[in-house]
């Protein structure tokens, strides 16, 4: 078995285990963001769209910060 990228903009993912025969594969995190959007969401946009990052660690990154362990 080969390498298998997420076919989402931007995903640097790989070894995908799920396979739209219209969209392509799609990683595990990007998956869980689609899900996340919910079901009226226009898959073909979101897998064009730029893969952002995580939310909850760019929020604790920057929380951590702001609030250290003492």
């Amino acid at each position: 078995m080969g390498v298998l990228p997420c076919h989402r903009k931007g995903c640097e993912n790989a070894m995908c285990d799920r396979l739209s025969p219209t969209h392509g594969y799609i990683c595990g995190d990007c998956f869980e963001e689609l899900v996340g959007l919910g079901p009226a969401v226009s898959i073909k946009k979101f897998m064009a769209s730029e893969k952002q990052p995580h939310y909850e660690e760019a929020a604790r990154a920057r929380f951590n910060v702001e609030f250290p362990y003492t």
